[in-house]
């Protein structure tokens, strides 16, 4: 009896190390789990590798001509129409200079022709001088005599009729004075205009170079706004912050005019325009009020509209 318990004991400990040996074997084969270290990371995209450097990048448009006389590099903000103003040119003569397929795309450090290429500015040159100048003094060859302009009824001819032609003394002002500079000329480019005040309403502020680049002029919504001179309408929209609905003129090749915050715009790009014809309505688009903002730009740069509107 007790050797048959001693033998069902050993059967019993020999399961329980089997049993045991069994797991420890099972436990040395690895089990199937997923290897996460790849499967977390996202797919890799498909792309270009990186140039070497960034200095292998396709260079701005203009680069080289960044600095030279003549040409402009874009700043955050810019737009070809605020260019455009600030040059005192048209916004499509940029766009042509520049062959510019689509004028709303510009890069910052891009660089602009701001003036004509020399065979547009030699055909505009060459135009100019066969048109006559009216206001040039007649001029005649030295060695030929003036005519002699037929004399009243019973009068006596001239003493100077008989004398001999006098030799003409060298033009020794004409020497001494010094050349006009620019803002004289462009004084006289403007003193040919007939200028005309915009809108009848009270100035709210002044011309301040640093803060207000023209005259801010009160009204109502709808009140009309007149064009200040002759000239042709170089810009009608929206696009320049700041301004609202805009009408911009150009005068001839030294002046243009400026009127912002419209409610309506009764004009369009290109339209010949006269003094005191409506060109808008007064409005308060991006002002606080109803106004008018009127600038005179004297080749690009702002002036005080009041020094050449007529009195009231």
């Amino acid at each position: 009896m007790q050797l048959r318990h001693r033998s069902g004991l050993w059967r019993l400990v020999a399961s329980l190390v089997f049993v045991v040996l069994a797991g420890c074997a099972a436990s040395d084969k690895k089990a199937p789990v997923e290897d996460r270290s790849t499967a977390a990371k996202p797919p890799a995209v498909a792309s270009a590798p990186l140039p070497a450097a960034d200095a292998a990048a396709k260079p701005l448009p203009g680069a080289e001509n960044a600095g030279k006389p003549g040409f402009y590099s874009v700043k955050p903000g810019d737009t070809l129409v605020r260019i455009a103003l600030d040059q005192g040119l048209n916004w499509r003569d940029l766009a042509r200079w520049n062959n510019l397929d689509n004028p709303n795309l510009l890069e910052v450090g891009q660089v602009l022709r701001v003036v004509a290429p020399p065979a547009e500015a030699a055909a505009a040159a060459a135009t100019a001088r066969a048109v006559p100048n009216a206001g040039r003094v007649e001029t005649r060859p030295l060695d030929s005599r003036p005519a002699a302009s037929a004399p009243a009824p019973g009068a006596a001819p001239a003493a100077s009729a008989v004398e001999p032609t006098p030799v003409p003394a060298p033009p020794v002002a004409a020497a001494s004075a010094p050349a006009p500079d620019s803002a004289a000329t462009a004084r006289d480019a403007g003193a040919d205009l007939q200028w005309a005040w915009p809108a009848s309403g009270a100035v709210l502020a002044g011309f301040d170079e640093g803060r207000n680049k023209g005259l801010t002029i009160t009204g109502k919504a709808g009140d009309p706004v007149l064009a200040a001179g002759d000239g042709r309408v170089v810009y009608a929209g929206s696009s320049l912050r700041g301004y609202g609905n805009l009408v911009i003129v150009k005068h001839n090749e030294t002046y243009l005019t400026a009127y912002a915050h419209n409610q309506v715009l009764l004009v369009k790009d290109d339209q010949v325009v006269r003094r005191g014809q409506k060109i808008a309505e007064m409005g308060s688009s991006d002002a606080e009020r109803v106004q008018l903002h009127f600038e005179i730009r004297r080749q690009g740069k702002p002036i005080d509209p009041a020094k050449l509107l007529p009195p009231r």
